[in-house]
């Protein structure tokens, strides 16, 4: 099978993103719609009478998921890495966040010491539930949760950890907490459940999006914040139509 030859008959079951299933083709054409969406913006600059029309990116990835990953301790570059998702900061924020990945930089190291080299889907359900606790990825996953502007750390442990560390976000958080089942340590459980349901079919998603994103290709745990994030804030018709649209879908579909 050629890297484009994919079988994206295969469904999605995410029912923190909807009762219905959810086509692989739709599934990646919004992935794609994500990574290469362009809307347009009235751009002014201070020595310019008028202002022109300019294509940006309709969302975060050449903010985010394309940056190249910091490496060594946490520090400056990692709270830029989290505005680029989550938006700017003001001083205090900045400051603040600045000081909670000192504590992120432990808990990250307590992850990488339990995850044992395991992607976050590889990990055995008691990893995720109260009953296997203290010392589990769901533990350290959920302290990072109290840290002030959690979703700032976690943007920042995630670009770093791609595999390992889920993004937080308000809205999948809403999204997630009404699938939660009794002994699960955090909303974490629940994207942990609907990746393993779904293994083969973000597999085959995971690979694909690779071969057609080469240079910052995406994990399968970002593929399922993707999908929750776009379907929860009304974003995934847009994302799909933009998706639709791209070099990558004509080449795919031949269309």
């Amino acid at each position: 099978m050629s890297a484009l030859s994919v079988d994206v008959r295969l469904a999605l079951d995410l029912p923190s993103a909807g009762p219905e299933l959810l086509p692989g083709a739709t599934a990646l054409a919004a992935v794609l719609g994500y990574a290469r969406g362009r809307r347009p913006l009235r751009y002014r600059s201070p020595n310019e009478g008028e202002g022109r029309w300019v294509q940006v990116p309709a969302f975060g990835y050449d903010r985010f998921d394309a940056r190249p990953v910091c490496t060594g301790p946490l520090g400056d570059e990692d709270v830029l890495v989290a505005e680029g998702l989550h938006g700017r900061l003001d001083p205090d924020g900045w400051t603040a966040v600045r000081r909670a990945l000192d504590d992120a930089g432990l808990i990250a190291d307590a992850l990488d010491a339990r995850a044992a080299g395991r992607a976050f889907w590889e990990l055995p359900e008691e990893e995720l539930s109260v009953l296997g606790e203290p010392g589990t990825v769901g533990a350290a996953l959920r302290a990072l949760g109290c840290l002030p502007r959690p979703r700032y750390a976690a943007a920042a442990l995630h670009h770093r950890r791609p595999a390992l560390v889920p993004l937080l976000t308000r809205a999948t958080w809403l999204q997630s907490v009404p699938h939660l089942r009794e002994g699960d340590s955090s909303v974490a459980a629940v994207t942990h459940r609907e990746l393993q349901a779904n293994a083969a079919a973000f597999a085959e998603l995971e690979r694909v999006v690779a071969a057609l994103l080469p240079t910052a290709p995406l994990t399968r745990l970002r593929l399922h914040d993707l999908l929750v994030w776009l379907s929860g804030t009304l974003r995934l018709p847009t994302a799909v139509a933009l998706g639709e649209d791209t070099d990558e879908w004509r080449r795919l579909t031949g269309s």
